[in-house]
């Protein structure tokens, strides 16, 4: 029997009728009974919706069911929503078509409906807030860097890098990370996919183990290589990297795992650094995040365990902003020819200037003091977050958060891909943990959000995580 539902003329403007009814459950119900209401003229250009709660209690649905239905309609363009606006039919679209109500074509605007506005609440892991990049300490090193650069700076640049931001990097990646770093083993490059585009296929190749979740387009970059990745498993304590088994190279996030948090455990340290002595292997150390550390001691990087079998790599994307495209690798001394060569005659991607300004940003103790600066901000952010889920939806665990600046929301089974489209109509660009699994993985994973808290700015953090929590499934 199909069910129906008439809203009250205070919530919407006209009285409606829907009917409930048809194959696909009650949200595919509900969508059917929406499109035909809106084809059929009933709810005309700009009707605005009741709010998809109220909507929810009138019809005895979970408001989640309810949320999915109007972020798919926000999407295939028959709604539109905005904040302190609602949820409002959309100016008609080619797709209504011939079935449009009779005179529906008079309503037609003449000119073409404006693109649509990206989200307005923007936690995206991967980017740190770019409101906060040091401006005025970064032009200071600029001008002293570009009063002291030497004739040959403005001439074509050394593949390997300045030889001044090598020498700075060595010092600092010796201070601060445990690296086992000589100026002439630092390969500078324009960030990790650059670093792996230098090292595949052209020095190394395939099959490669990474870990079960990772960003896809690490491995699309490794696919494109024909590099052929196999997937570890994770759990608590990272890798389990005594799955490796004939490939003779893995790739680790073992300071801080992305996405799923938290450092490789001691024990799978010094068992992956085994592996790689007994197999002739090679270790390729992505260094994520291994800078901001908030309720841990800080973990040394894995290469100053073996630097002949471990390439560390790291940028200022996370620390400074990914807009600088510095990276660098520190090789094993076997690697450093072939690398170059890979690189070409001159330098092609970091410009000198900019190379030179970090050298004495390092120098200078700026990217020391920014570093704390930014460790500080982050972990306010993170307690707040922490803190406006324990109170809006304490049922909801975060893990993830010793380190970084992202963390992992475990939601109910089920639940994920309800939860960021009702993040969507909210407004909100975030990632389900199912994007970085990695295809081939044998287990599922737990259901999660990945949540970056770095990327919005101060004023607009807040707003962000009201928007965030009205998204998140009950309890």
């Amino acid at each position: 029997m199909a069910e129906s539902w008439v809203n009250s003329a205070e919530r919407i403007g006209a009285d409606l009728h829907l009917e409930l009814a048809g194959p696909g459950g009650r949200r595919a119900a509900l969508i059917r009974a929406l499109r035909d209401a809106v084809r059929g003229g009933r709810l005309a250009p700009g009707t605005r919706l009741p709010p998809y709660r109220s909507l929810a209690a009138d019809l005895g649905m979970a408001r989640n069911t309810v949320a999915d239905a109007y972020a798919e309609l926000v999407a295939e363009g028959w709604l539109t929503a905005r904040q302190g606006s609602g949820t409002r039919v959309a100016t008609p679209l080619r797709q209504w078509g011939n079935t449009a109500a009779p005179g529906a074509a008079a309503r037609v605007p003449k000119k073409a409906p404006a693109p649509a506005r990206g989200p307005r609440h923007d936690l995206r892991q991967g980017t740190p807030d770019a409101s906060s990049f040091p401006r005025s300490a970064w032009l200071a090193s600029y001008r002293r860097a570009l009063q002291q650069a030497p004739n040959d700076a403005f001439g074509p640049g050394d593949p390997a890098g300045r030889r001044e931001l090598r020498e700075a990097l060595a010092e600092y990646l010796t201070r601060t990370r445990g690296v086992a770093a000589e100026p002439d083993r630092i390969v500078i490059c324009s960030g990790f996919a650059h670093a792996l585009r230098l090292l595949f296929p052209h020095v190394l190749r395939g099959p490669l183990a990474v870990e079960s979740y990772g960003l896809g387009f690490h491995r699309e970059l490794l696919t494109s290589a024909s590099v052929r990745t196999v997937p570890l498993a994770l759990d608590e304590d990272g890798a389990q990297v005594g799955e490796l088994d004939r490939e003779r190279a893995v790739l680790l996030t073992p300071a801080h795992q992305f996405p799923t948090g938290g450092p490789l455990h001691p024990a799978r340290r010094a068992a992956v650094v085994d592996w790689a002595r007994a197999r002739g292997g090679l270790i390729l150390e992505d260094d994520y995040d291994g800078e901001f550390r908030y309720d841990r001691r800080p973990v040394g990087a894995l290469q100053g365990m073996d630097p002949e079998r471990v390439v560390h790599i790291g940028s200022v994307s996370k620390s400074l902003s990914p807009a600088l495209r510095l990276g660098w690798m520190v090789l094993p001394e076997r690697y450093v020819d072939a690398v170059l060569a890979a690189k070409g005659e001159r330098e092609a991607w970091a410009s000198a200037l900019d190379q030179l300004t970090l050298a004495e940003f390092i120098a200078s103790g700026s990217y020391d003091r920014h570093v704390r600066r930014m460790r500080q901000r982050y972990r306010t952010r993170r307690d707040r977050l922490v803190a406006a889920l324990a109170e809006r939806a304490p049922h909801i665990e975060v893990t993830g958060i010793a380190a970084g600046l992202h963390a992992v929301l475990r939601l109910p089974p089920g639940t994920e891909r309800s939860a960021v489209k009702a993040a969507t109509w909210q407004g909100v660009a975030l990632d389900g943990l199912a994007e970085f699994r990695h295809p081939r993985a044998t287990m599922r994973g737990p259901d999660g959000l990945v949540v970056g808290y770095a990327t919005p700015s101060e004023h607009a953090y807040g707003a962000a995580l009201e928007a965030l929590c009205e998204a998140l499934p009950p309890g």
